[in-house]
């Protein structure tokens, strides 16, 4: 296999596993309410009450703060199902790196500046909205993993870039009759 083929291959391989983590983590906004009830079950059943009462705390305020919405402000529930939403739009940007790499590094880049955001947005928003500290660190660990693939993918799309672009199919040789 050729250097380009191999880092061809490897750019794709961390693009679809990067897709596939952003459209989970959209798709797990869409039910939240029903996510929530299974966390708790969940963890009640695994002990953690015991173990760890602040998160479990944490959890049961959260789920009764969206079954109250559920049942009183279903609305304000579309703006999870917005960001789900966004979650999925951004993942079909990937599609253009995974066809042209290096004419859509863009992308990767932008991705890697959406990954960077996440940190600042966490320590502003999360005391604002009453999120505990230790839960924004969890939000801004999405934006440290997430960057971790990006990062690779871009080093891998500028060593595929110095290769330079690929010498084009020898012609064919005219059909004389």
């Amino acid at each position: 296999m050729s250097d380009r083929a191999a880092l061809l291959k490897g750019i794709r391989a961390w693009l679809v596993l990067f897709v596939v983590c952003l459209v989970l983590s959209g798709a797990t906004a869409f039910p939240l309410v029903h996510e929530l009830r299974w966390t708790e079950s969940a963890l009640r059943a695994l002990s953690v009450p015991e173990h760890l009462p602040g998160l479990m705390a944490w959890i049961v305020r959260v789920r009764e703060g969206l079954d109250t919405v559920d049942a009183d402000y279903p609305f304000v529930l579309y703006g999870t199902d917005w960001l789900a939403f966004a979650h999925l739009v951004i993942a079909v940007a990937f599609y253009g790196p995974y066809r042209d790499p290096v004419r859509n590094i863009w992308v990767i880049e932008f991705g890697m500046i959406a990954c960077a955001g996440i940190i600042p947005l966490a320590l502003a928003c999360g005391p604002v909205r009453g999120i505990p500290f230790w839960w924004s660190l969890i939000d801004m660990s999405f934006g440290v993993f997430g960057v971790v693939p990006l990062y690779v993918v871009r080093k891998k799309i500028k060593r595929l870039e110095a290769l330079g672009t690929p010498p084009a199919p020898p012609a064919a040789a005219p059909v004389s009759g």
